[in-house]
């Protein structure tokens, strides 16, 4: 077999990737620090090297994002937008190769690699159109001859720390967001995805250059979690910290970002389940369950985790979902009949098969599925099938967010409910539903009004999102983008997300000859 290297030779060098890339961007490219080598999932082969940087060219390339931040927040709004859409222009012109590397470094299909720069191409012209739209208030003043009113300015310098599993996407909600906004951005990518984030910091330094911008607002450290991670989270100079990633590293970085009291976007651990009512429709059920539970090998914040199924149909859905599992093809994410790829990591392997020693001693089953796939159609040791557990929503294993391709059936109700008890019976799979600490996504698949109204009430589904005959993945970036309790209560991309990258000013002005106080108070004469 070919390296993944060699055979994608030519659309690394259309990115601008060479043998050895230094790690570091803030006007001008820096890393003089440790080699990082980049590895393919799909075969184990080394694609490329990144020099990281040292905490010396950390401090350059932040300095030089704050000075240009002094200059930006002084363009009007809608030229900042105009940079937005150029830059949605050159992504959409350059989707192919980045969609090849996406899927190449991260080991996600080349369908989903390309539905991932498409919402990058999609978050500027949204952020484009928000250019003309960061409006503000106006009050009526309690006061006689006096007008109030809130505006918006531009907040300073966004940290943006990217998770592997969507290596640019991430980047892009809060980028193109916040470059609108006035801000400029420090781009921390994991380590396992760094060539993904120099291809989209190159295809920026270019578009700023020849839009005589300071190219330093898109900004880039590629560095250790524990030397340059830890110096952007207590930076005064940030005062704002978008992260990706499991909710321990949302703890550090609430407890440090907090502590200098700095804002923070949170974008944790999800527990996704879908909850399947007898009057579902089980076709539509089927694909949903597969795309968000096997979709980028479960790798997804958003992927499928649980199913609450009611025991009238449960049967009938656990043969059909085990029916489905066995005719996925896995393989080579490059080939476009393949529906799920490697995991990221062998770790991410180990993950899994403890997750499936777990679930069985709680007393759960194994339905189909786990086991580590080897030999020369698996190369690199990443390869698994994915897997059907029964159990029950208290086992400890299901509480947690296992990041693979494993899933958990779960009943609610009697089998032999009456439509009327089918119904009444909601409550006890919204309970379930509910019962975990993690409150990304949510769905149901019901054709009763009733048991959708209840699901999106506020007695309901407690996620950030909740959908209806829909899967739990997916999500449009025209809605805001988050979750409740442990996944952080972070919002990003679409709707009024853009206000966390602004700072709020209420203003009043008098414009009469007297000086009366608020509340009617008389001071002195």
């Amino acid at each position: 077999m070919a390296t993944a290297a060699s055979i994608q030779h030519d659309f690394l060098s259309t990115l601008g990737i060479e043998d050895q890339n230094p790690g570091g961007f803030g006007g001008a490219w820096l890393g003089s620090g440790p080699m990082l080598d980049v590895i393919t999932p799909i075969d184990g082969t080394r694609i490329a090297s990144v020099r990281q940087i040292t905490e010396d060219e950390y401090d350059v390339i932040v300095a030089r994002a704050h000075a240009a931040f002094l200059t930006w927040r002084t363009v009007p709004a809608p030229k900042r937008g105009d940079l937005i859409r150029q830059l949605g222009n050159r992504l959409r012109a350059m989707k192919e190769p980045l969609s090849k590397l996406v899927t190449l470094e991260m080991g996600k299909s080349i369908a989903e690699g390309e539905g991932e720069v498409q919402e990058m191409v999609d978050i500027c012209d949204f952020a484009n159109g928000l250019s003309r739209q960061l409006y503000g208030l106006t009050m009526h003043s309690e006061r006689p001859d006096h007008r109030m009113y809130e505006q918006w300015h531009p907040l300073g310098v966004v940290g943006v720390i990217s998770a592997f599993n969507f290596p640019v996407a991430v980047w892009s909600w809060n980028t193109a967001i916040a470059i609108v906004c006035g801000d400029s951005v420090v781009w921390k990518p994991a380590s396992k995805t760094p060539l993904t984030a120099i291809a989209c910091t190159k295809i920026a330094q270019q578009l700023c250059e020849e839009n005589d911008v300071d190219p330093a607002l898109f900004s880039l450290v590629i560095g250790k979690g524990s030397s340059i991670g830890e110096r952007l989270l207590a930076d005064r100079r940030i005062p704002l910290v978008s992260a990706t990633g499991s909710c321990q590293v949302g703890e550090r970085v609430a407890e440090v970002v907090g502590k200098r009291f700095g804002r923070t976007i949170l974008e944790l651990g999800g527990n996704n389940a879908i909850v399947v009512t007898p009057s579902a429709n089980l076709d539509m059920a089927l694909r949903a369950i597969l795309f968000g539970a096997v979709g980028t090998a479960g790798q997804r914040c958003t992927s499928t985790r649980r199913i609450i199924v009611h025991a009238s149909v449960k049967d009938e859905l656990v043969r059909r979902l085990v029916k489905a599992y066995e005719g996925i093809r896995i393989g080579d994410p490059r080939d476009r009949n393949v529906l799920m790829g490697p995991l990221v990591t062998h770790a991410a392997v180990s993950d899994l098969q403890k997750a499936i020693v777990r679930v069985t001693e709680e007393g759960g089953r194994i339905l189909y599925g786990g086991d580590v796939l080897a030999g020369k159609d698996y190369p690199g040791g990443h390869w698994v099938k994915p897997c059907i557990a029964e159990a029950r929503n208290e086992f400890a294993i299901v509480q947690e967010e296992t990041f693979a391709p494993i899933l958990y059936i779960i009943t609610y109700g009697k089998k032999l409910s009456s439509p009327r008890e089918a119904i009444d019976e909601l409550g006890e799979a919204i309970a379930l539903h509910n019962g975990v600490p993690q409150g990304l996504s949510s769905a149901i698949f019901t054709d009763h009004m009733r048991e959708m109204e209840q699901f999106l009430s506020a007695r309901g589904s407690d996620c950030g999102i909740a959908n209806v005959n829909i899967g739990t993945s997916g999500a449009e970036i025209g809605g805001a983008f988050g979750g409740e309790k442990d996944t952080g209560g972070g919002r990003e991309s679409g709707s009024d997300a853009w206000k966390v990258y602004m700072r709020r000013q209420t203003n009043t002005i008098n414009w009469g000859p007297e000086l009366p106080l608020a509340q009617g108070i008389k001071f002195g004469d």
